[in-house]
């Protein structure tokens, strides 16, 4: 690279890393798209996802539109409202099933039935060729009912969003505390990182008050949230607070920096602590740390579930970018921007992370194939979420009360294998792509 003092120089510096920026990451795209299984597997999976974003429109007992007594309504755009608290249904729609109004016009989903919708004439298992008792082919069944009576392919869809959501929210997580944890521990390793008395002390004191004003002082609140449904933005809140209490006493810190005894800087082992704290972390059997923490929970959530998930997953994101920030470290453009005076954070923000994020995108498609299977597996065990709410595994469990139910084995578990399969696919994909003996 060139580095100049003069408005040409650093315009010809940064032209020059987005051109190497852009070559790579075509060259990246380019070798995946040679891969077919890659290509035609992150496809399907774009599918998916739209499955997963739209299945309040693909399955759902509400209309798309309707039409009664000349007023228009869009039921589903307007369940979304009342759920966030900014509208409220009319008391005809509570008294009246929403088959049995009078409509105008009408234009109902594909599939007339939602996850939790109780069709009592084809209770106990009807199975997808047998006798439905059903007013038209327009409400059959076409992958069966469970128990009561709840439609197997809308239970398919909504399951289909339950699995995307936690498996990508639940990497996310994961993703989010592995690049942070990961990133201090390879760039700052054992010696680097120096912080003064005062702001060790103050940081500290500020994390043991964020955890007791942010966790344990709404315990309550975080249970009832739990029952409520509102645990997500409870947790939020606290979440808030924690780290607003934490920025609080590091900005008091900077009053007592001009006294000598507290400014004395202390180093920080980051490596050495955080690779003690990533072998305890998997020192600890996943499985009952995850029966253990969802039992208990009273009411576990979507929400709930994708923070366990998260926090068992981050220890080899963290040890994957940490093994690339000790190489990343000492290479030249590091260096140069250490020489041009940007701070620690900034460098490892903007350009760190950016040249060692190759390894997470791998094991992060890895991860969410592994995070729909430990939410299938929890479901089927009947300690993952509700029974209100339909995921892939608590369909696989129910075929457990009939023997002769296939088709609840069947359709679950092949949308269970599918999707795992694309994700490995879509991992294989990538990590051929960004091989660097490729290049």
């Amino acid at each position: 690279m060139i580095f100049g003092k003069n408005k040409e120089g650093k315009t010809l510096v940064i032209l020059e890393k987005q051109e190497l920026a852009q070559s790579y990451w075509s060259r990246v795209k380019r070798r995946f798209q040679k891969n077919k299984l890659a290509k035609w597997s992150l496809r399907l999976l774009i599918g998916i996802f739209l499955i997963a974003v739209f299945s309040d429109f693909i399955a759902n007992e509400k209309p798309l539109y309707c039409k009664i007594k000349g007023k228009t309504y869009f039921p589903i755009l307007k369940q979304y409202a009342v759920d966030l608290g900014l509208s409220k249904w009319d008391t005809k729609f509570y008294q009246t099933p929403w088959q049995d109004h009078d409509y105008e016009s009408v234009i109902m989903p594909p599939i007339p039935y939602s996850h939790f919708t109780l069709d009592n004439k084809n209770v106990h298992f009807v199975s997808p060729f047998g006798n439905q008792n059903v007013p038209s082919n327009r409400f059959w069944h076409w992958l069966g009912t469970d128990q009561f009576g709840r439609d197997v392919l809308a239970g398919m869809i909504r399951g289909t969003r339950v699995a995307m959501l936690i498996g990508v929210l639940s990497m996310f997580i994961a993703a989010l505390i592995g690049l942070f944890l990961g990133s201090i521990a390879g760039f700052f390793g054992d010696t680097r990182f120096r912080i003064s008395r005062v702001k060790l002390l103050l940081n500290l004191i500020g994390i043991v008050l964020g955890y007791f004003y942010a966790f344990s002082a709404r315990i309550y609140t975080l249970s009832v949230a739990n029952e409520s449904g509102t645990f997500g933005i409870e947790i939020f809140k606290s979440v808030l607070i924690f780290f607003g209490i934490i920025l609080l006493c590091g900005l008091l810190s900077k009053a007592f920096d001009y006294i000598p005894f507290f400014s004395k800087e202390i180093i920080i082992p980051f490596d050495l602590m955080i690779m003690r704290l990533i072998e305890i972390v998997n020192a600890i059997p996943s499985l009952f740390f995850l029966l253990a923490a969802v039992t208990i929970l009273e009411k576990p959530s979507i929400v709930s579930i994708m923070i366990i998930i998260g926090f068992l997953k981050w220890t080899s994101i963290a040890r994957f970018v940490r093994a690339e920030l000790l190489r990343v470290r000492s290479l030249e453009f590091i260096e140069a921007a250490n020489a041009m005076g940007f701070s620690d954070w900034r460098i490892i923000i903007r350009h760190a992370i950016p040249n060692s994020i190759a390894p997470v995108l791998i094991t992060i498609a890895f991860g969410v194939a592994s995070a729909i299977l430990i939410e299938a597996f929890l479901s089927f065990l009947g300690i993952g979420l509700e029974n209100d709410e339909m995921t892939w595994g608590l369909l696989l469990s129910f075929a457990r009360e009939s023997t002769t139910s296939w088709w609840l084995a069947i359709f679950p578990g092949f949308a269970i294998f599918i999707t795992v399969t694309l994700f490995n696919l879509i991992g294989d994909g990538l990590a051929d792509a960004f091989d660097s003996k490729l290049q």
